[in-house]
């Protein structure tokens, strides 16, 4: 391979949605991409981290016959490397004598020029890396057809500063960053704080490349970057949205290497933090559907905020044909949630069946009489109704081969305002993370905006009568949430201060104003439910402290604060 002639080289990146385990799905992504940046007259592609497995690949690493899979499919692109087109930078797995590391393979006329291993290793929140890899050690620069290039894999960013100053000493021109780096409100910006930090130390470029996708919980928002030394932001990719993007470089004696592409900001700008949410719902959504080899969904819709909100979503994910909505009516159920679930179901365009359960639940009260003395009333007799729902729903689902969502909101499963096996019940919660105030929220931005790559109509969907009226399981007569709960400004002000800034409850009565009383029943709720939530469906991350990879309590527990 001939080397650069003039100090100039064009790189690609492409930010790209790998699946975890189709290793023959991600190479096939990668051989297009590259025959794309070669078509272009690339001279390197950089692909993500574990780009060749899919991240975060959990105990499918510990698997032989994976680890050999994944070392194929390198050699597999090796040998496509002997076209004298791009050279390749990608993320996979590997192992060595001593355990498996996350690692990158450089790769270039049918060689394996240079293996790069992750030296910081994240063991908080969503990641749990130190259960399955070892750390890889300082390295050198690599060199790639006369530029000499530091690679970082996501963490050694963050972590060790001393990362990006050894690969600087050591003379590399050009730092590329393998990511793998999930989203949750304003990580963008923290990411952006992150790489300016570094180069104020190293004084050299950065490209930050972002894997884009959804997988289980986790949303990869892409939103890859670059900016020159000098903090000139060279350019800025989607977020939420595939792209290969091609990235031109020119060399000049006193100031090195320098991004020329210059594609401003506003090409792509990133989205403001409610957009952001709504797309992270919805590109976790229909990746987890399509990913599991599901085509449609069902969504049980009550007329309230919560599923009207969640079939929009389906709608804005998957297309009005692949929703259906279901009302499952009983004698509480009012003909004003009737009237708004048949609306928010015209507005969408989908198809909406009703069918009202009295029959399901008369006969049931009184089979299950031969069993109590008394009548059965109170949650029990709540609970049942919820049940019976959950049970037609899922026959639905079964018999039809369409995955059910189910529509409880972060303040809700937080406090275990919620039927185990009843409208808990369904495969995927993309509320999930959405406190009940931002579930307003976005139902509200949703009604005069569209995300790109949206397929569900514009304009009002949810109706205003739904945003206005006061939130109700309609399980009793007359009945409110607020019955039994805070006003969820209240509770969920208290609960972000628990969960996500994770304060002390005599900071939150200090500084929130609330009574010490409410503060701890909260807290009691919170603890007291966990084996609620360890049952519940996966939903997207949106907030940096989410319920399932990020917060991990036991469900015995006689902890309280005091």
């Amino acid at each position: 391979m001939d080397y650069l002639l003039s100090k100039n080289i064009t790189i690609a990146i492409a930010q790209l949605n790998p699946t975890i385990g189709d290793i023959t799905g991600n190479i096939a992504l990668a051989r297009k991409a590259r025959e794309e940046a070669k078509r272009q007259g690339a001279h390197l592609i950089l692909f993500t981290e574990l780009f060749i497995s899919g991240y975060p690949p959990e105990d499918l690493i510990f698997k032989t016959s994976f680890i050999q899979a994944c070392h194929d499919a390198v050699e597999t692109l090796t040998i496509d490397t002997r076209d004298n087109g791009p050279g390749i930078i990608i993320g996979f797995p590997r192992r060595n004598q001593k355990g498996i590391l996350n690692s990158v393979a450089i790769l270039d006329a049918g060689n394996i020029i240079a293996i790069r291993d992750k030296i910081s290793l994240p063991n908080y929140d969503e990641f749990h890396e130190k259960r399955i890899f070892i750390p890889g050690t300082f390295n050198d620069p690599i060199e790639f057809r006369g530029i000499r290039i530091g690679i970082l894999i996501c963490e050694d960013l963050w972590e060790n500063a001393n990362i990006c100053k050894n690969l600087q000493e050591k003379g590399a021109e050009l730092l590329l960053i393998l990511n793998a780096s999930p989203y949750y409100r304003n990580k963008l910006s923290m990411r952006y704080d992150m790489v300016f930090q570094r180069i104020s130390q190293i004084h050299l470029p950065i490209i930050y490349a972002n894997q884009v996708g959804g997988q289980d919980e986790l949303v990869f928002d892409g939103a890859s970057f670059c900016f020159n030394s000098n903090h000139q932001l060279a350019f800025q990719m989607p977020s939420f949205q595939e792209q290969n993007l091609m990235s031109h470089w020119l060399y000049h004696k006193s100031s090195g290497w320098h991004c020329t592409s210059h594609i401003p900001q506003s090409t792509n700008t990133p989205p403001e933090s409610e957009e952001a949410d709504y797309s992270a719902c919805i590109l976790g959504l229909r990746d987890y559907v399509h990913k599991n080899h599901f085509h449609k969904v069902i969504v049980g819709l009550s007329g309230g905020i919560d599923s009207a909100l969640c079939a929009t979503m389906a709608v804005d994910a998957l297309g009005k044909d692949n929703v259906r909505t279901i009302m499952l009516p009983y004698i509480y159920t009012s003909e004003q949630s009737l009237e708004d679930a048949a609306a928010c179901a015209k507005a969408l365009g989908c198809r909406h069946d009703v069918l009202s359960i009295k029959n399901f639940v008369d006969n049931f009260f009184s089979l299950m009489s031969q069993f109590f003395e008394e009548e059965v009333s109170g949650i029990v007799a709540e609970n049942i109704q919820s049940r019976i729902r959950g049970n037609i729903l899922m026959t639905i689902s079964n018999k039809s081969g369409e995955m059910l969502l189910t529509t409880s909101n972060k303040s809700e499963i937080s406090v275990g305002y919620g039927t185990l096996y009843g409208d808990m019940s369904g495969g995927f919660n993309p509320l999930k993370d959405l406190y009940k105030t931002q579930v307003y929220k976005l139902a509200s931005w949703r009604n005069s905006h569209c995300i790109l790559g949206g397929l569900g109509p514009s304009g009002e969907v949810i109706p205003t009568k739904i945003l206005e009226k006061s939130p109700s399981a309609e399980l009793r007569p007359h009945q409110k949430d607020q019955d039994s709960l805070p006003p969820y400004s209240v509770l969920d002000d208290i609960l972000e201060c628990i969960i996500e800034q994770e304060q002390t409850l005599k900071s939150i009565a200090e500084k929130e104003k609330y009574s010490t009383e409410i503060i701890h029943h909260i807290e009691n709720l919170l603890y007291q439910f966990e084996y609620k939530r360890r049952q519940s469906a996966p939903g997207t991350k949106i907030t940096s402290k989410s319920f399932g990879r990020d917060r991990l309590y036991p469900i015995i527990n006689q902890f309280r604060e005091q």
